[in-house]
């Protein structure tokens, strides 16, 4: 514990926004770098409080007071082999993780918690910046190759981790690049695509092989012959099935899912030419309350949206944490994002009805559940971005009641292990067996599975770290 007052001393303070009137004419991220001396001034605020509940509140177990230490003395190199030990890709956390750890932080109890996200974000960054060790290169060559199916952020923690010990590896994407929804699905102001390239490329010096434009099952190779070809098979395939909003009007043009947006302002960016979805001059409504609908609405904004109403059939959240969510828990508050802050309306406990058009969309109607009043919300682009309804298992043959549960994702046992025939093993992980989570969920399920598969290839025990267990929830 470096300064023992720290924590008395000094407010919480957060990295500054970019100017509103800047950012949305760019791509850039939103935030302005913290000098060496603020981030050493909120790494100080750590209580080093005996039992770390932080670390019991991070899916990966992440070592938290020591790196805080780390970062509060410069000393980089240390905070920077605390983290990469539990946390494989700590420069997207640092970004994306909605941080469980935070909401478990001891002094949250009575004042603002640590900038926990943020001082992990500027540890991986000087690691990258100072030649420090980012990644794991193997020892020795074990004769084994693993395939894994899926390139999101459990399909690269498990590939990594099977890597490093030694395993041939090769990632199959169904997409054109790696990445899952870290490239498609996240927009470019919260995950510039330099810093997955970046990780791409040192997963790849690494000696992983990205094979993309490969969809297993359906127009690719069955599961069965995938599996023929390795030793061990693990399947991240994330949980890509959109809920929809089955009303009056639903398949109405301009009425199109958050990935499919998304999607298209991504592969927009990169290309340099406009999006096939463009909110440009359109008055758009977002279906949605959740991240996936605050990222279509700062996308909105970037695009010169005429207007963007997002829409939420929950209540509002509780401003304050609520007496049913005590601490550690990670509660259900109103929080308001950057894209939030850069406008649009907002309105909580409205059903929709109906979608209103001739051909094309033009209006939503919807119930206030707050006046019982009817509504119509003009719209001439709607964005559902009311969550995920599991994996897509029809082509690979694993839709049956013997390998999905009854919130349809992938059944596996205690082992990670879904219940295939054959002498392959085929283990499974992230979202797909989850369902829709967190980021820092998919990697701690990743690298779980990496240890799993591990044990079974080596037939006795793993170095690998495996934080949790199949079905483990957080508090």
């Amino acid at each position: 514990m470096g300064n023992p007052t720290g924590f008395l001393e000094h407010p919480r303070q957060g990295p500054r926004t970019r100017p509103i009137p800047v950012r949305v004419r760019d791509w850039h991220e939103v935030y302005e770098p913290q000098s060496d001396a603020e981030v050493s001034t909120q790494a100080s605020r750590c209580m080093d409080c005996g039992i770390p509940f932080c670390t019991q509140g991070c899916p990966l177990g992440n070592r938290i007071p020591v790196f805080n230490d780390g970062a509060y003395r410069g000393d980089w190199a240390r905070a920077a082999e605390q983290l990469f030990a539990t946390n494989n890709f700590p420069e997207f956390t640092g970004r994306l993780c909605p941080a469980p750890c935070e909401s478990a932080c001891v002094l949250g109890i009575g004042d603002d918690p640590v900038t926990i996200e943020r001082v992990e974000y500027e540890v991986a960054e000087h690691a990258f910046a100072l030649g420090l060790p980012v990644g794991a290169t193997p020892r020795a060559e074990t004769g084994r190759r693993v395939v894994v199916v899926g390139s999101g952020p459990a399909g690269l923690a498990a590939a990594a981790q099977l890597r490093a010990v030694g395993h041939a590896v090769e990632v199959l994407e169904r997409a054109d690049a790696p990445g899952g929804l870290l490239r498609y699905g996240i927009p470019e102001f919260k995950l510039e695509k330099r810093v997955l390239e970046r990780r791409l490329e040192v997963m790849r010096e690494a000696g992983v092989i990205f094979t993309c434009g490969i969809e297993v099952g359906g127009r690719g190779p069955s599961l069965d012959a995938v599996s023929r070809g390795a030793d061990a098979v693990v399947l991240a395939l994330g949980s890509t099935r959109p809920r929809l909003i089955e009303v009056p009007g639903a398949d109405l043009a301009g009425v199109v899912t958050a990935m499919a947006y998304l999607e298209a302002a991504t592969r927009a960016l990169a290309e340099g030419g406009p999006s096939t979805l463009n909110a440009e001059g359109r008055h758009m409504v977002i279906l949605g309350g959740g991240d996936t609908g605050a990222d279509c609405l700062g996308t909105a904004h970037r695009q010169g949206a005429a207007s963007v109403t997002q829409v939420e059939i929950m209540d509002r959240p509780p401003d304050e944490r609520p007496a049913d969510e005590p601490w550690p828990t990670m509660p259900r508050v109103y929080k308001t994002t950057s894209a939030h802050a850069e406008g649009g309306e907002r309105r909580f406990s409205t059903e929709t009805l109906a979608f209103l058009g001739d051909g094309r969309v033009r209006a939503l109607r919807a119930r206030d559940h707050l006046t019982g009043e009817t509504v119509e919300l003009a719209g001439d682009l709607v964005v559902i971005a009311a969550g995920f309804l599991g994996p897509e298992l029809e082509g690979l043959a694993l839709a049956g009641p013997e390998y999905t549960t009854e919130r349809a994702t992938l059944r596996v046992d205690d082992d990670w292990r879904v219940p295939v025939a054959g002498t392959t093993p085929v283990f499974a992980c992230g979202d797909a067996v989850r369902g829709q989570s967190l980021i820092v969920w998919a990697i701690a399920e990743g690298r779980s599975a990496a240890a799993a598969a591990d044990r079974h290839l080596r037939g006795s025990a793993t170095s690998l770290a495996a934080p949790l267990a199949p079905g483990a929830q957080s508090w």
